[in-house]
């Protein structure tokens, strides 16, 4: 999952000896524990009390035992603290030293103590997180959380806002064309028959590779993950395949306005756009196809939307060309002129026939 051991930034190497006094036992000797801990921090706090001059020179009084008995914990058993009635009681009679190891230091973020773990994936990005995720539920108690910060943020609060915004545009896309086409079936023929086979062509770059990227396999350079670079792509693919309906059923309704059939509309507007149809789609290609062949720095990023709007643009191309025609069809609003009523003195026409005589006005 990862190219090495994470990096930890705390070090929990230093050791540390906790005085505990047992405040019952205290209690029953008469003891007052703002005294005890005067005694305990007078002889190995360190703090100074007061100042004093010799010779001109100030000194500082600090009042502490000496440095050969405090050079382990278990030596402060032997200090003697001020009872009741100004006896002198052994700390060993009312504490006791508990060992432990702690960190050196504790960083902060969001204002909580954390522990950053810092290391490389060789997997996705998000997979990897997945894992770091559930073995978290599984070890840390309750009460402690997970964060990220860099790329690994970037992902997990911007990474899950492809499906509102892949939705937003194809309810935007369907309501400008919704206005410029004066018709909600026109739109619908357009986006159904274009984008969900642009979809399938894009994704399934995302899919051709083996499951063990250590696996050699000859998809290997041509494959990419649907991270947040491929997701970029495929909200771009939604505006760019969907031109290709709109230059046929556009054409069609032209075509049946002058009096041709639905079906023979839709087939002599495939036909003549497909010219059109195939150098705008050749153009974009063409243009995005380098992206697929960047090395180096930054290449993954490049390689995933590249992958997404070649693959996108010429599958949902080649299959567009027959399915849109098919759902025009079954969908669309036949758009052709019927007349409404009969020209007088047409053949086969029983009906007696009035002539409507119109005056033109004269000029003086």
């Amino acid at each position: 999952m990862f190219a090495f051991p994470p990096i930890i930034d705390v070090k929990i190497d230093q050791p540390q000896s906790e005085l505990v006094i047992d405040r019952d036992r205290a209690a029953d000797i008469g003891l007052n524990l703002q005294q005890v801990a005067a005694d305990i921090g007078s002889m190995v706090g360190g703090n100074f009390v007061n100042r004093f001059d010799i010779a001109g020179r100030s000194y500082k009084v600090i009042p502490q035992i000496k440095r050969a008995e405090r050079l382990n914990p278990d030596q402060l058993k032997n200090i003697y603290i001020t009872g009741p009635s100004g006896q002198l009681v052994p700390l060993s009679t009312i504490a006791t030293i508990t060992n432990s190891t702690v960190p050196r230091s504790l960083n902060r973020f969001q204002q909580l103590n954390a522990v950053k773990i810092s290391g490389v994936a060789i997997r996705p990005l998000d997979q990897a997180l997945r894992f770091l995720e559930d073995e978290a539920a599984k070890i840390l108690p309750q009460g402690y959380v997970l964060d990220y910060t860099g790329e690994s943020r970037q992902l997990r609060t911007e990474g899950n806002k492809f499906l509102p915004a892949f939705g937003m545009a194809v309810v935007l896309i369907f309501l400008v064309l919704a206005a410029q086409f004066n018709s909600f079936r026109d739109p619908f023929v357009i986006l159904a028959g274009s984008v969900p086979l642009a979809m399938f062509g894009a994704l399934m770059f995302t899919f051709l590779k083996m499951p063990d990227p250590n696996v050699p396999f000859w998809t290997r350079g041509w494959t990419t993950t649907l991270n947040i670079y491929s997701q970029v792509g495929l909200v771009t693919l939604v505006g760019l395949v969907s031109k290709n309906g709109i230059l046929i059923v556009d054409f069609a309704n032209r075509l049946q306005q002058q009096g041709r059939s639905k079906r023979e509309a839709v087939r002599e507007a495939a036909l003549t756009r497909l010219r059109p149809i195939l150098m705008t789609s050749g153009a974009t290609i063409a243009g995005h196809f380098p992206l697929t062949l960047v090395t180096g720095a930054g290449a993954a990023a490049r390689n995933s939307i590249g992958l997404v709007l070649v693959g996108g643009m010429a599958v949902g191309t080649l299959f567009t060309l027959f399915v849109i025609p098919s759902i025009y069809m079954l969908v669309a609003r036949d758009h052709s002129k019927r007349p409404v009523h009969e020209p007088a003195g047409s053949a086969g026409s029983d009906a007696p026939t009035h002539p409507i005589s119109t005056r033109t006005p004269s000029t003086a």
